[in-house]
């Protein structure tokens, strides 16, 4: 029987991090199930699940020691059962918002979410300049989920939030089509 942990490191970016980090959970046996890697200023980031076999997961943060003698900031947790938050039947939505940059705009939007009870599955973000001006540009893609009972009006907020900041906010329900870009 396998045990999940979550793993996280950060620290310098560098070529082979990654296949150093994959080396240790595999030579326990183990096996990324889901990972989040990402370049951050200078910093690399990376989140992972990682199952191991229950007789090999005793000591597993240790392996990361010669990376943290390197500087690297290296946690290693047990991974908890997945609650059941009750999001069963819960319907969910893309969230897209794009325009200028300036302080604030992940809290109003979470702020807005929070308030209406929806469930921050994923979220990216990214700032970067514009081709022309190289002003700062947003952007920011997310994955929610709303209660089966909720109504529009939080999307519309949400619309409403992308005037007040000058942004371009759409929401839009997932799908089970899968998009094929060659047909």
């Amino acid at each position: 029987m396998a045990r999940n942990f979550v793993l996280t490191l950060t620290g310098p970016d560098r070529v082979g991090i990654v296949e150093e980090v994959t080396r240790a959970v595999l030579a326990r046996g183990g096996n990324v199930e889901t990972s989040r890697m990402a370049r951050l200023g200078g910093e690399f980031a990376v989140l992972m699940l990682v199952a191991v076999p229950e007789a090999n997961g005793e000591g597993l943060e240790a392996d990361f020691k010669p990376l943290s003698d390197k500087g690297y900031r290296v946690a290693v947790a047990l991974a908890r059962p997945e609650p059941d938050h009750g999001t069963a039947g819960w319907d969910p939505f893309h969230i897209a918002v794009d325009g200028a940059d300036h302080e604030g705009i992940i809290h109003e939007v979470a702020r807005h979410l929070a308030a209406h009870g929806i469930s921050i599955e994923e979220m990216d973000s990214e700032s970067s300049p514009a081709p022309t001006s190289g002003s700062p540009l947003f952007s920011m893609r997310a994955l929610v989920l709303a209660p089966p009972d909720a109504d529009d009006s939080w999307a519309e907020g949400l619309r409403e939030i992308g005037w007040r900041l000058n942004l371009e906010i759409d929401v839009a329900p997932v799908t089970d089509a899968v998009d094929d870009p060659e047909g």
